[in-house]
């Protein structure tokens, strides 16, 4: 059953990577960095918020909204205060690991890198973290809602949930609201910053995080069974949760999110601080003593 549906989605997103290729014009300029040439980051101090999981959640053979419940985030979160910006990408280009940028993305570092996909992400991830000596990598969903703060949209719908026709008019209605969106790439601080500082957060970007579709299910008597884990397919956060197969870059040309499709795919990355991975792995070092 997983099988046959990364199939259905791999035919039904296929047309996404029919963009071109072609190597866009070189930027050398860093963007929106620090003193000390890193990104700008945003610290978001430790704290708790609802959360409502990702995914496909049925109860008794239903759909049903997955349950709310509080999450606590036990340190700080040090995330980029701006996407990605597309000169910043370029230099990835430049050296070698990331692949090139659609020829009709303006390269300008006051403009985000977007129609990139889920590997192009974690493959500049991976390159800026042996640049700087520090370690970046996508945020999870759980993560990406926390610096959201009330940016965060909820994607539950206030139906009776034994209700399923109600519901599916409540989601068809919402989803129609939306209706097609803005593709335009603005420059950072179009859609301000949160109150966290942290700038165009649920704008016309939609941002990877490193999350998987899962499928979660609970029969009548509230036991959960077993969920279904699909890698291939990733949460993606803006105006709203979409759910988009990792290789595509360009979700307005296949059907890659449930509903309304993303505008502009992009990303921004979240930092490891020495100090925390540094504790890590001294409570591991406690936990596992090595061998004399």
């Amino acid at each position: 059953m997983l099988i046959a549906f990364k199939l259905k989605l791999v035919l039904a997103c296929a047309a996404g990577l029919a963009g071109p290729l072609a190597v866009a014009p070189l930027v050398s300029e860093m963007a929106t960095h620090d003193a000390g040439g890193e990104p700008a980051m945003v610290e978001v101090v430790r704290g708790s918020f609802s959360y409502r999981d990702a995914g496909d959640f049925t109860r008794g053979g239903q759909q049903a909204d997955a349950p709310l419940r509080t999450i606590r985030i036990d340190r700080p979160l040090h995330i980029m205060r701006n996407q990605v910006s597309s000169s910043d990408y370029q230099l990835c280009v430049k050296d070698g690991p990331c692949r090139a940028l659609d020829r009709d993305v303006a390269i300008a570092p006051d403009r985000p890198a977007v129609q990139v996909s889920w590997h192009d992400a974690e493959t500049y991830a991976g390159w800026l973290s042996r640049k700087t000596g520090r370690h970046y990598r996508l945020p999870s969903d759980e993560e990406w809602a926390f610096a959201a703060g009330s940016r965060f949209r909820d994607d539950g719908v206030p139906v009776d949930a034994s209700d399923p026709s109600k519901r599916w008019i409540s989601r068809y209605e919402r989803e129609s609201e939306r209706g097609l969106t803005d593709t335009t790439a603005y420059p950072f601080g179009k859609f301000g910053p949160n109150e966290h500082g942290v700038e165009d957060l649920a704008g016309n970007v939609w941002e990877w995080t490193s999350s998987c579709f899962v499928r979660s299910r609970v029969d009548d008597a509230g036991s959960a069974g077993r969920p279904t884990v699909n890698c291939g397919v990733r949460i993606t956060e803006g105006a709203h949760r979409a759910y988009v197969t990792d290789f595509i870059r360009d979700a307005r040309a296949g059907g890659c999110a449930q509903g309304v499709p993303p505008a502009n795919l992009g990303f921004r990355l979240v930092r490891e601080e020495t100090s925390w991975l540094v504790g890590v792995s001294q409570r591991l070092s406690k936990t596992w003593p090595a061998r004399s």
